[in-house]
């Protein structure tokens, strides 16, 4: 089975600082899952960039995101807390699911994921592991 997502949708505004130097930005996307997650998710995401690009010097950035839809056929909805790094060759993402966040037939599920993409890349391949 292939796990990929897709942004359906990235709203990104600056929230402190100029584009081309140090800043801070709140971006707002939405995902398109298929695979062992089957659905889709809101993300809000606080990054950090050191200057002009996408550089963010090493650092992570966090983000929560509600996935809705199916774990490996049950459905339900959960949280989870990511922490992303990015540089201008592409995105390093790992994730975990926030405990106690799960609903419908995936209450008490417990998991993480990671994924890696180049920058621009359309479907990102993920992985995750969880348990219920």
């Amino acid at each position: 089975m292939t796990n990929t997502y897709s942004a359906k949708s990235w709203d990104e505004q600056i929230v402190s600082g100029a584009q081309e130097g140090p800043r801070i930005a709140h971006a707002h996307v939405t995902f398109e899952y298929r695979g062992l997650l089957d659905g889709t998710s809101t993300c809000e995401m606080l990054l950090y960039y050191a200057g002009a690009g996408y550089d963010n010097s090493g650092l992570t950035s966090p983000g929560y995101e509600r996935f809705e839809g199916a774990v490996d056929g049950r459905t339900g909805s959960f949280i989870a807390r990511h922490e992303v790094s990015y540089d201008a060759r592409g995105i390093h993402d790992s994730w975990t699911v926030v405990p106690g966040s799960a609903t419908g037939e995936l209450t008490g599920l417990t998991g993480t994921g990671s994924a890696s993409a180049a920058m621009g890349q359309d479907t990102i391949s993920y992985t995750f592991e969880c348990t219920r």
